[in-house]
């Protein structure tokens, strides 16, 4: 694993992320996945070792295995031009030169079990995505079916959880309705292949883009940061299974006796190590 040596590339940077810098190269984006990790709303000072390369790789298996129409261009930084075929070393494995295009405002989520923010709706309201489902269901259990429930993107903070009907209003039924049905079909299609690899995929989000009236997956796909995966020989209903993603940072954060109102505390090496296997793990179980 390569550690990214540059955070500028002559002025381009467009956007600085949680995770992600972006460079504006006009009718293209390169997009950089950093080490960086994010908990609470707040960037830890304490980088995850390889993790960029992980997340983007997982993302460009999953653009292939679900042969989606994507904004992907090239993915050798030697081949992106100049600034970035000056530092092939620290950008490769991490960096996607893609095609810019007109973000579709949503978080398109998609739920197969009761976890997050979905059990603790259901909770309170008996709901899932403002809509109604069995009431006999327990954390973790499988849902009756396979659930659309879309979220505004917010830039910093939390995303908010809305209605499909809102999205409707928002975008007009004709797309609302193309996205529900391709987001449940590219989960559908990932849930059954990670299960074939021990593993039960939650619930996702997809972000989509349009260039014209085509529309493509754009950012990342599939991976832990945006994805909820139990362990297939773990997971029991009325449980809440760990996941493959950044639970032992939150879990250190949470007892640390961080007021998270200030800065966080740098994670201890055990932590960081942990969180490291944790990320590998799933990669390796997806793609092997």
């Amino acid at each position: 694993m390569t550690t990214l040596k540059s955070t500028n590339y002559k002025g381009l940077l467009r956007r600085q992320g949680k995770v992600r810098d972006v460079y504006d190269l006009g009718d293209r984006l390169v997009l950089i996945a950093s080490d960086r990790i994010s908990a609470f709303d707040w960037v830890i000072p304490t980088p995850i070792p390889g993790k960029g390369e992980l997340l983007t790789q997982l993302s460009l298996f999953w653009f292939h295995h679900l042969g989606q129409e994507d904004q992907i261009l090239e993915t050798d930084p030697v081949r992106m031009g100049t600034p970035f075929a000056e530092d092939p070393e620290s950008l490769r494995g991490r960096t996607m030169m893609v095609r810019k295009t007109n973000v579709i405002p949503f978080e398109c989520v998609v739920r197969g079990y009761l976890a997050g923010s979905g059990w603790q709706e259901y909770q309170e309201q008996g709901t899932v995505g403002f809509i109604t489902v069995p009431t006999s269901l327990k954390q973790a259990s499988e849902l009756p079916k396979t659930l659309f429930t879309p979220a505004t993107k917010a830039e910093s903070g939390h995303d908010e959880n809305i209605p499909f009907e809102r999205m409707v209003d928002a975008i007009g039924s004709p797309l609302a309705e193309t996205l529900r049905c391709r987001s449940i079909d590219l989960y559908q299609r990932a849930r059954d292949h990670a299960r074939s690899r021990g593993l039960i995929l939650a619930d996702t989000k997809f972000e989509f883009g349009k260039i014209g009236d085509e529309i493509l997956l754009i950012d990342e796909a599939l991976t832990p940061d945006s994805s909820r995966y139990w362990d297939a020989d773990t997971w029991k209903p009325g449980t809440n299974p760990p996941s493959f993603d950044k639970q032992p940072v939150r879990d250190w954060l949470a007892g640390s006796g961080w007021d998270r109102s200030s800065p966080p505390p740098e994670l201890p090496p055990e932590i960081v190590a942990q969180t490291v296997a944790r990320y590998q793990e799933a990669y390796d179980r997806l793609t092997r």
